[in-house]
């Protein structure tokens, strides 16, 4: 139970929902799958399988999950069959559809394709940190990250969520910090890194598994290039890819630390447990770091 990926919010002071509150509102939204005629479904499922609470929640930690089933039934699908479809009405009337005809025989079509089409599932895990006040979203697109935040609101009745601002932006500290070679604190700069000028077609420059440190990046920044993607390890433990639009990616935390966890545990509940315990010390000390080293949160 290890996150990959990190969209970052902040719990407002009015966010007052105990393990018990926040499991009676999810049941409002609770996952029931797709019908016949739909195309998605979303809704809360319990984050260890399928029997179980709706919020996992460890020493005032919560995890829970949006389950999300889609049909996938592309257009070109329906079109092909609507053609087909089209061409006899044509030949049965004696002249061609109009628009609206032609629109109620593709949506004729499409509802008759929905039942049979392909069904695939997802999972998104979200973390609440009540404690420092976080409530991150294990997605690597703000769209994915969006659908969660819908969710909550339509299960809650109210979203007290902030987005999280800090004193520089990442994409002027992620600059600063190639330019002199290195990274505050207790991080350190890896191998990845993209670079994106202001100017309207916004070149970029994209280096991978390439030493950072050198006269070729620091000059694509003296060019008038920012930092828009950057590849970090905080102390040694977790390497991460920082976006300008404060994102984490690409989370990869050390193999000792899942072994840690292995060695807690005797069965599948508890290494679940062990797992998100020691996932949330880490990234609570890292987001910790990582806002500090952003010069704070701002306004």
């Amino acid at each position: 139970m290890w996150f990959r990926n990190l969209q970052i919010f902040r719990l407002t002071p009015d966010w007052a929902y105990s393990t018990d509150a926040l499991t009676a509102a999810l049941q409002r939204g609770i996952f029931q799958g797709c019908g016949a005629s739909d195309r998605l479904a979303l809704g809360w499922v319990p984050p260890r399988g399928e029997d179980g609470e709706l919020v996992f929640a460890v020493e005032r930690q919560q995890l829970i999950a949006l389950g999300i089933e889609q049909k996938l039934l592309p257009m070109s699908v329906v079109r092909q069959y609507a053609a087909a479809k089209l061409d006899q009405v044509a030949a049965a009337q004696g002249y061609k559809p109009g628009r609206k005809q032609t629109r109620e025989v593709v949506d004729q079509v499409e509802a008759e394709l929905l039942p049979r089409a392909f069904v695939k599932r997802g999972l998104t895990y979200v973390w609440i940190d009540p404690v420092n006040r976080w409530l991150l979203v294990d997605a690597s697109s703000s769209a994915r990250a969006d659908e969660v935040m819908e969710q909550l609101k339509l299960s809650l009745g109210e979203l007290p969520l902030t987005l999280v601002k800090t004193q520089l932006a990442p994409a002027t500290a992620m600059t600063q910090w190639l330019a002199a070679g290195e990274a505050p604190g207790s991080f350190s700069i890896d191998r990845d890194c993209e670079l994106q000028a202001a100017a309207d077609e916004r070149p970029a420059v994209r280096y991978v598994r390439h030493n950072l440190d050198s006269d070729e990046v620091r000059n694509h920044i003296a060019g008038g290039k920012t930092a828009t993607r950057l590849a970090l390890t905080w102390n040694d433990r977790v390497s991460f890819v920082l976006t300008e639009q404060l994102q984490v990616k690409k989370l990869a935390f050390l193999d000792l630390l899942k072994e840690d966890a292995e060695r807690q545990s005797d069965n599948a509940d508890d290494l679940f447990a062990a797992n998100f315990t020691l996932m949330c010390g880490e990234l609570s000390q890292l987001l910790a770091h990582l806002v500090e080293v952003l010069g704070g949160e701002g306004e």
